[in-house]
């Protein structure tokens, strides 16, 4: 047995808070109420004086639980770091100061409001542990690379310079992918004049020359199980044979395919040898080496060359891609310069409705103009053949008129599609409207590309177009499948130099990820998180919502349907534990008692004092950075509210919004991130399960005989400064409107 815990609860008068709160009586409620083992005052808490304070009771062992009643859980995170110690922080400066006014009219909620807080963290800090780590966990540092381009290569490249062992596995005979294929590429650097060398050659030299890269080509992956720092993976090899190998990361690179013109009849493709996309002029520019460039046809020296953008692309018609591949009008620019450069007399005329160039602003337009390429607003409507030349219709959008053009060679600019493998959700998720549509949608080969040994499926979740699940603002190169991360066009549509960039960032976080593995911590969002979900096995009912509902593929089930645990694949969003009907799974610092309690602490007043109690449960990750934000532009909002963070909207239990109305509380304000196709949620799925789970929560608001008002969920953004005490504020007075909860005093 262990020492009795005991608890520390330390309040600080610094930044005002000496000046606007009662902290003597805030004292007393930790010592009556809360039962506290040691409290204390200080001037300053992060003070050097005051975080040595704190260490001495730590030290003398009479402090094994420290509460902080300070500033916002936010901040000061380096000078309140006590090692073996369970650590509660409960805010009075952002949470309850900057948001109220200094009025003597508002002195007596402002002081009620800060007492429910020291409360609520007394509460907390008594149902948390210290978490001991993984002990599964796994020390392998080695990185997989899958795709041999110019993503995988830079991935391998870069991973290697900082001393990690690499294996590239590319699944054709040579190096190079998409980007091999090329004559040229689009310049990178200014003065973005002229198409530049491809790069391939001295990537394939400086991976061959990398001892710490073994290449595997002709290979692909037949199977991957495992998590960050233990990953098993077998390498299937062209002539048969299969190589295990144990890897710490994997960076997916697979790359793109390109759209299959013969989907667009009315260009011309496949009816005329003469009408190209993109690739297919790569490789008439490759047998030219710099001369004219001959008509397959007939092997005339084409004298005029027409440049269809967007073909296939930018389009809600059936077959065709809805997205931008962000490349293509760069690249028709840089072909119709493989025209100029051999002869300047040759007719090059680009057709584009609006017209993209990334990464180089104007400049390489204008050097296009320079060298006298014509550029036209226009949408071409069809490619035929007449008179031995083909013609191209299109109406001319600046002029407003209806235009035929003769031309020996049409190029079109078809579109990336991501070589992501097998989409897992397709099926599961897909409403009757999405698999009507699916009649209608391009057909392309798929094939897994890891193998993946999970229950969730064979590969990493699609996003809605085919690409690799990683959200591109806030958390790119993550994908669902914690260590495996994504990168290049498998990602999102991109062009050589942002592959090459989006290549490093997923090294980096490769690296990150078998860093924290051999730690046993947890990745992003919560990286160096030690806790990890446990569960009571006897209080089980086998039903399996966590295993259906974890966003990672952490929870696997045993022979007879218990959940078995990943903790090395499990990012500690409390997902699993918001599902458990029956309130048996938990964390050692994050369970349904840590967060029961504190609802619970509040001093409820009854329905005559008029002052009504709202609970607020609003995400760490975004609602609750924009409510500390609103206290630091000293924004105010209602003395009634009362504030728990929670991991994510998905951690949190219908439970605790039924025992928050069984307590008296008037309302609830569920604060989560964006749901939807472009979601901002850090755990992808938390924000749109916990908006599921609230709409079962209107049976139990009826069975109370309660409004359904009384229960709302919002999506917060963390620029939502100025929009989250207007929501508090709105909702106060919707309460006010509604009335007190009955249910107050019993």
């Amino acid at each position: 047995m262990g020492q009795a815990n005991r608890v520390g609860v330390y309040i600080c008068r610094g930044c005002g808070l000496g000046d606007r709160l009662d902290t003597a009586q805030l004292a007393q409620v930790a010592d009556r109420e809360g039962k506290a083992d040691i409290v204390r005052e200080h001037e300053f808490l992060c003070s050097e004086s005051g975080v040595a304070m704190i260490k001495q009771d730590v030290a003398s062992e009479a402090a094994t639980h420290v509460m902080i009643a300070a500033c916002s859980r936010r901040s000061k995170t380096d000078a309140f770091n006590f090692e073996n110690v369970a650590l509660g922080r409960t805010n009075l400066r952002e949470g309850v100061i900057w948001v109220r006014p200094d009025t003597d009219e508002a002195r007596e909620t402002t002081q009620e409001m800060a007492a429910d807080y020291v409360r609520m963290g007394c509460a907390e800090i008594k149902h948390m542990q210290v978490p001991k780590g993984n002990p599964d966990r796994g020390s392998n540092k080695r990185v997989l690379v899958v795709g041999g381009g110019v993503s995988g290569m830079t991935a391998a490249i870069e991973a290697a310079k900082t001393g990690y062992e690499v294996l590239l596995v590319e699944k054709t005979g040579v190096l190079g992918g998409m980007t091999g294929a090329l004559y040229k590429r689009v310049p990178y650097a200014e003065p973005y004049g002229d198409p530049q060398d491809t790069g391939v050659s001295a990537l394939i030299e400086a991976v061959d020359a990398d001892k710490r890269i073994s290449v595997f080509l002709n290979s692909t992956i037949s199977r991957t199980s495992g998590a960050p720092g233990q990953f098993s993976v077998d390498i299937a090899k062209e002539s048969g044979g299969t190589q295990t190998e144990n890897v710490g990361a994997i960076i997916m690179a697979s790359g793109f395919s390109n759209y299959d013109a013969n989907q667009l009849p009315e260009l011309g493709f496949g009816k005329t040898p003469d009408v190209v996309d993109q690739l297919g002029l790569e490789q008439l520019a490759k047998a030219a080496d710099g001369g004219v460039i001959q008509r397959p046809s007939d092997g005339k020296a084409v004298t005029s060359v027409t440049f269809v953008q967007c073909a296939g692309q930018r389009s809600d018609k059936p077959g065709h891609l809805p997205y931008c591949s962000g490349h293509c009008c760069n690249t028709s620019i840089k072909q119709a310069m493989y025209f100029k450069d051999a002869n300047p007399d040759i007719d090059t005329n680009i057709i584009y409705m609006d017209l993209r160039t990334p990464g180089n602003g104007e400049d390489f337009y204008r050097s296009g103009q320079r060298k006298r390429v014509t550029f036209t607003k226009g949408v071409v409507e069809e490619v035929g053949v007449a008179n031995g030349s083909l013609q191209v219709k299109f109406k001319d959008l600046i002029l407003n008129e209806d235009v035929v053009a003769d031309t020996d060679l049409v190029v079109l600019a078809t579109g990336q599609v991501a070589n992501s493998g097998v989409d897992i959700d397709a099926d599961a998720q897909a409403t009757q409207e999405d698999k009507e549509a699916k009649v209608n949608q391009i057909k392309i080969p798929v094939e897994s590309i890891l193998n993946l040994q999970y229950r969730q499926g064979p590969d990493i979740p699609h996003l809605r177009h085919g690409f690799n699940d990683s959200h591109f603002i806030c958390f790119p190169y993550e994908t669902r499948r914690s260590g495996i991360y994504s990168c290049g066009p498998v990602r999102r549509p991109m062009d050589i130099a942002q592959a090459t960039e989006d290549a490093t960032g997923a090294a980096l976080k490769a690296i990150q990820a078998v860093t924290n593995a051999s730690l046993g911590r947890a990745v992003h969002p919560r990286s160096g998180d030690l806790s990890f979900p446990t569960f009571r096995r006897e209080g089980c009912t086998q039903c399996k919502r966590c295993t259906v509902e974890c966003p990672f593929g952490a929870i696997d089930e045993d022979e007879q349907s218990y959940p078995v645990f990943n903790e090395s694949r499990c990012r500690r969003c409390g997902t699993c534990m918001g599902a458990c009907p029956v309130r048996v799974i938990s964390f050692e610092n994050y369970s349904i008692d840590t967060v029961g309690s504190q609802l619970k602490a509040v001093d409820m007043p009854d329905e005559f004092d008029e002052k009504p109690r709202i609970l607020v449960l609003a995400c760490e990750n975004d609602a609750y950075p924009a409510l500390d934000a609103a206290g630091m532009n000293r924004l105010e909002y209602s003395a009634f509210v009362r504030t728990i963070p929670v991991r994510c909207l998905g951690s949190v239990s219908n439970i605790w919004v039924t025992d928050a109305l069984n307590a008296g509380y008037d309302g609830v304000m569920l604060m989560g991130c964006k749901r939807g196709d472009d979601y901002q949620c850090h755990f992808v799925k938390g924000s749109e399960l916990a908006h599921d789970r609230m709409t079962k929560i209107d049976d139990t608001l009826q069975t109370l005989s309660l409004e359904r008002e009384r229960v709302q969920v919002y999506e917060i953004a963390i620029t939502d400064i100025q929009r989250v005490p207007e929501l508090i504020n709105d909702y106060a007075v919707k309460i006010d409107e509604i009335g007190m909860n009955p249910f107050k005093g019993f």
